[in-house]
């Protein structure tokens, strides 16, 4: 009897040893000014540079604005969910790590590995992307060397160390702010006439035709997700709360500055647009990336005599791509790296370098980046576009997990009998914000490509390319739930051991 409770006694205590080995720690080397650039290179990219006009064509100048607002709002909402969540428990591998430990094991897996598969997809997106860009300038280089240079850039930037990730990633950004930020004065001196583009159209436009809101309920609904895609990336600040230098403070802080300086630039864009080029202008539907000489940005330099606009804007949204490209890069590698250390993916994925980057996680994402390679046997608009609804609906459901992590989070810790004022970051509206964030990012999901059932033949290939994001999360989730069997976590089995670290902290703060 006592040999057996010996061994059982020195069992524990190797379980107990194996519990407390130490795990992996990421650098905590990146400063505030990252954090904000992060944010906001995430969030501006091509949704914005090209994309926008076709949400002015579809439903008009006013009803652009609008629909920019709410989908502003939502993921306002979602962002102070993030921010909530992030600054209470900063981790590279956050949204995965949120909904395992406050709504489900198998929920938090098949979140993580949607949101890795997503951003590595991005990446794949975003080269197929530079090759449509460069040939604006190379058309008889073959554009898979470009994909194959830039991978290569990518890689190298995210190898050296966070930092190096940051850096780029922050003079990525400011280029792409400075760009905004010309576009819109431009705008407003050609709009008071100081800038003469031959007639100067007042409120003409926000009046012809049906404008200012065009369209109808449906047509609402499928500029909703236009809309929703640029300002897919805000959430990567959350990523970054795992390498950030002071969490508590810097995550919060961004979220704040940043997101309404997005949401600024995204509407007063719509606006100087709205009021210089009509909705009916069928230039504004042209959307790809190979349009760029025909995008809003560059018509409107163009209106200003800028006759180079094209040349100039190109070369802007390769920076974007390869911006867009850097951060999912990023992205994924943080997550595969995350879900190893919690044992949700092959150990290897965890380990670091000596600067603290963790190359096997790397390379893994790199392997799923290189379905770009496909556009060498494809056409690269068609794989452009398949690769593009995939990441779109994967970056959806992320969203969606957020808000539910959220609301079950504030629930369990106020049911535990905790002081919500000793939260580092306290999102408002509480419960109304993840909820109304939960409601219409559904229905923007569920809603994306509704209308090929209601033709008289179902475009399937269409219907795959949108949706297909659901049932391999779905796929994930049960699988998890097959094996685990009992993921659900209760509010009484909720865990909220950073409390402890946070009152420390404010004690030792002055």
């Amino acid at each position: 009897m006592s040999n057996t409770n010996s061994g059982q006694t020195q069992a524990a205590a190797s379980e107990s040893q194996q519990d407390k080995a130490p795990t992996p720690q990421l650098h905590r080397v990146l400063k505030q000014r990252h954090l904000s650039m992060i944010a906001i290179g995430g969030a501006i990219g091509t949704g914005l540079f090209v994309a926008s006009g076709s949400a002015i064509a579809q439903v008009g100048p006013g009803g652009a604005v609008l629909t920019y607002l709410l989908i502003g709002i939502m993921v306002y909402y979602i962002m102070t969910s993030l921010g909530e969540l992030a600054a209470f428990m900063p981790v590279a591998g956050s949204f995965s790590t949120y909904a395992s430990r406050y709504v489900d094991r198998g929920f938090g897996f098949a979140l993580g590995w949607n949101f890795w598969f997503s951003w590595a997809v991005v990446v794949a997106v975003d080269l197929v992307a530079s090759q449509l860009v460069m040939a604006y300038w190379l058309p008889d280089v073959p554009g898979i060397i470009w994909s194959g240079l830039f991978l290569l850039l990518m890689v190298g930037l995210n190898a050296f160390s966070a930092r190096g990730f940051a850096e780029a990633e922050y003079w990525f950004a400011l280029i792409k702010v400075v760009a905004v930020v010309a576009f819109l004065i431009t705008g407003v001196l050609i709009l008071f006439g100081i800038i003469s583009s031959g007639h100067t159209p007042g409120f003409e436009n926000w009046t012809t035709g049906d404008a200012p809101f065009v369209g109808n309920f449906a047509t609402f609904v499928g500029v909703a997700m236009i809309v929703a895609y640029s300002f897919q990336g805000t959430e990567l600040v959350g990523v970054a709360a795992g390498e950030s230098e002071n969490p508590r403070e810097n995550v919060p802080r961004a979220i704040r500055q940043v997101f309404w300086r997005i949401l600024l630039f995204y509407v007063l864009a719509i606006i100087v647009i709205g009021f210089l080029i009509p909705y009916t202008d069928p230039q504004l539907l042209r959307t790809d990336v190979a349009d760029i000489a025909v995008s809003p940005f560059t018509l409107v330099f163009q209106h200003a005599g800028l006759l180079s606009a094209a040349t100039v804007m190109n070369a802007v949204i390769l920076t974007s791509v390869l911006s867009a490209g850097n951060s999912g890069m990023y992205a994924a590698t943080r997550m595969l790296f995350n879900m190893a250390t919690e044992g949700n993916a092959p150990r290897m994925f965890s380990q670091l370098t000596k600067n603290g980057v963790p190359l096997y996680a790397l390379i893994g994402s790199t392997l799923i980046a290189c379905l770009c390679l496909f556009s060498s046997l494809y056409s690269p608009q068609a794989v452009y576009i398949w690769l593009l609804n995939l990441a779109g609906m994967t970056e959806f459901i992320v969203w969606l997990g957020i808000a539910v992590s959220h609301y079950r989070f504030r629930r369990g810790y106020v049911m535990h009998g905790h002081d919500v004022g000793l939260l580092p970051y306290k999102a408002g509206a509480f419960p109304f914000g993840p909820i109304f964030a939960f409601v219409l990012c559904l229905v923007v999901t569920l809603g994306q490509n509704y209308q090929a059932f209601l033709e008289d033949r179902i475009d399937w290939g269409g219907v795959v390319s949108t949706y297909l994001g659901i049932p391999l999360f779905l796929l994930f989730w049960l699988g998890y739930w097959l094996v685990k069997r009992k993921t659900w976590v209760s509010y009484a089995d909720m865990r909220f051991d950073e409390l402890e670290e946070i009152k420390r902290e404010k004690k030792t703060t002055p």
